[in-house]
């Protein structure tokens, strides 16, 4: 009997930087995620909304003073999954309506633009908050 086994040799693109936890560094997150998008060929506008949001939740919540955060764009054929990781696990962030100020919409506009997103505890003590896109083929 002669089987024969089919390999798929999908391609995995991955790009990781550590930032400064500050909305400075949260900015510069979404223009090298932009970039990086870009550079791979991949649709970018809903992304870089998104990598702005969860950055800046790093920068503004997720903030230890002298701790950075990470940011982390994995692309596979039909996904791409952005991480950003911060030092406050003890801190879960809730997608909330927001209030009359402008604070509270960063979920509410990852949950629109991602597929999917959620929250991986640790290692302690970290959190990361990520989000998915699905790719059309």
């Amino acid at each position: 009997m002669n089987s024969e086994i089919t390999q798929t040799n999908t391609p995995v693109r991955q790009f990781s930087v550590q930032l400064s936890a500050t909305r400075r560094g949260a900015r510069l997150a979404r223009l090298l995620a932009t970039e990086q998008l870009r550079s791979w060929g991949m649709p970018f506008e809903s992304a870089a909304h998104v990598v702005a949001e969860l950055a800046a939740n790093a920068a503004v919540h997720g903030r230890v003073p002298g701790r950075d955060f990470r940011l982390a764009l994995t692309a596979t054929e039909s996904t791409l999954r952005i991480e950003v990781t911060d030092t406050r696990g003890d801190r879960l962030p809730v997608a909330r309506q927001p209030d009359c100020d402008e604070s509270g919409r960063g979920l509410i506009l990852v949950d629109a633009f991602a597929d999917r997103w959620g929250v991986s505890p640790g290692p302690a003590p970290c959190k990361t908050v990520w989000a998915e896109f699905d790719l059309a083929p």
